[in-house]
């Protein structure tokens, strides 16, 4: 696809070949992009800084530049390795709050991403899902697109306890009260999934100003096309959000990766890709923050 990049990734058996396409955009509504990505090989992440909060974009930047000091390009971290990656971004954002004549302003940012890491101990290499917030991580097989990723929001706890549907999610004057941000407490507490990687993969990784423009089914349309767009199937994606009103700072990361010795070249090729949690999600704060 045009504007993709390609990595290649030694395993201990075979390799893994992994091309992206990333973009970030300030939209037509903000003055202020405060969004930041991460897209280098073999770790993919979108960090959205909270309107309305101070620092943001400094904060989605700290994490970017936290992860590039913690994890070594072309080479699998261990989860362990990753998660002192998240919970030393939480640190550094929370230096960056400041007292004030009003008080403390709070600096904080949401974290979604993917990594291909090492489990160690024969278990072999999986995809690390992470998620802090309402940035989102999905998959797309060719046919079906699944949201892995769970929001950490008002309106999302709302829909867990079947008091709201999901379309009334989307309209509800508290869509964008997130319950969990890095910064917002001293202990930070994502959400992780541990995918097998195998075969041919493909993840999206996107702030909300990707979500709350398009729906899956367009989404999954623009994915299941033919990117003729410079920035690749990202920049496709970015664009039908901003010609669908832009009103937040949107980012986007495609990642395809084909992994092993002897893959499916055909595209349309499906695993089943089992889901293993290997850190149970404790309930969320009461603290809640606008993002």
């Amino acid at each position: 696809m045009p504007g993709d990049v390609e990595g290649i990734v030694s395993l201990a058996r075979g390799s893994a070949r992994i091309a992206h396409s990333a973009r970030s955009d300030v939209g037509r509504v903000r003055a202020v992009n405060e969004d930041a990505f991460l897209a280098e090989a073999p770790v993919y992440l979108v960090a959205d800084g909270m309107g309305g909060h101070a620092k943001g974009d400094a904060a989605s930047q700290a994490v970017v530049a936290t992860f590039q000091r913690h994890l070594e390009s072309g080479v699998p971290p261990t989860p362990a390795q990753v998660l002192d990656a998240i919970h030393t971004s939480n640190d550094a954002v929370r230096a960056l709050s400041d007292e004030g004549e009003e008080g403390t302003a709070v600096a904080g940012t949401t974290l979604a991403g993917v990594v291909l890491v090492d489990t160690g101990d024969g278990v072999g290499f999986h995809w690390m899902v992470f998620n802090i917030g309402d940035s989102r991580v999905y998959s797309w097989d060719g046919r079906r697109l699944e949201q892995l990723s769970v929001d950490h929001s008002a309106v999302q706890e709302l829909v867990d306890a079947g008091l709201i549907s999901p379309d009334d999610a989307e309209r509800h004057p508290d869509r964008n009260v997130i319950t969990r941000a890095l910064g917002a407490d001293e202990v930070v507490d994502p959400d992780i999934w541990l995918i097998p990687a195998a075969g041919r993969q493909m993840f999206l990784v996107c702030s909300d100003g990707l979500t709350k423009e398009l729906d899956d089914d367009r989404v999954a349309s623009i994915l299941a096309g033919d990117a003729v767009h410079a920035a690749g199937m990202a920049g496709e994606l970015v664009d039908a959000a901003l010609e669908h009103g832009g009103r937040d700072n949107v980012s986007v990361v495609v990642v395809e990766s084909t992994i092993g010795e002897g893959d499916d070249d055909d595209a349309d090729a499906t695993r089943d890709r089992g889901r293993e949690s290997v850190e149970t999600t404790r309930p969320r704060g009461e603290g809640a923050a606008d993002g």
